[in-house]
C-alpha cells in the first residue's frame, strides 16, 4: 500500500463569495465561530490551514448583538500602550453602546490564526452597526440563520 502525501491546494479560489450576516438577536460566540469559519474557508472542500481559500463576511446590526450573563457588566476590552499607567479598560456595555464594531471584531479576531495568514483574513470581515453597507455591488448571499443558531 502507497503513503499518500498531504493535500495542497493549486492557487487561490476562482470565486471567493461574499456572505452577510444579521447579527440582531444573535450570540456573540456563536456567530464569531460561523463567521471566522467562513472567514478561513474550513467550509470549502479544498481547505488547507496554510491557504487563504475563505470568503468575504459581511455583518451588519453589530449594535444589536446578544452577551449572555453578566458580560456586559464583567468583560473587560484592555488595551495597553507600552507606558507606565497606560493601560486602558472599557466594559462590554460601554463598548457595545460606543462601538459596537469592534466587539465583533475582537471575537472573530480571537478564533483566527495569530500570525499573518490571520491578519490577512480579519481584512475580509466587514462589520457595521447599522443594517445599512456599502457592498451591494458585491452580492452577498445570506449567510443561512440555522448556521448562526
Amino acid at each position: 500500500m502507497a503513503m499518500k502525501g498531504t493535500y495542497a491546494p493549486k492557487g487561490h479560489p476562482v470565486d471567493p463569495r461574499w456572505y452577510i450576516v444579521d447579527a440582531e438577536g444573535a450570540t456573540l460566540g456563536r456567530l464569531a465561530t460561523v463567521v471566522a469559519s467562513h472567514l478561513r474557508g474550513k467550509h470549502r472542500p479544498t481547505f488547507a490551514p496554510n491557504y487563504d481559500h475563505g470568503d468575504c463576511v459581511i455583518v451588519v446590526n453589530a449594535s444589536k448583538i446578544v452577551l449572555t450573563g453578566r458580560k456586559l457588566q464583567d468583560k473587560m476590552y484592555r488595551a495597553y500602550s507600552g507606558y507606565p499607567g497606560g493601560l486602558k479598560e472599557i466594559t462590554a456595555g460601554k463598548l457595545l453602546k460606543t462601538r459596537p464594531e469592534r466587539v465583533i471584531e475582537s471575537a472573530v479576531a480571537g478564533m483566527l490564526p495569530k500570525n499573518s495568514l490571520g491578519r490577512k483574513l480579519i481584512g475580509k470581515l466587514k462589520v457595521y452597526a447599522g443594517s445599512e453597507h456599502p457592498h451591494a455591488a458585491q452580492k452577498p448571499e445570506p449567510l443561512a440563520p440555522s448556521a448562526i443558531g
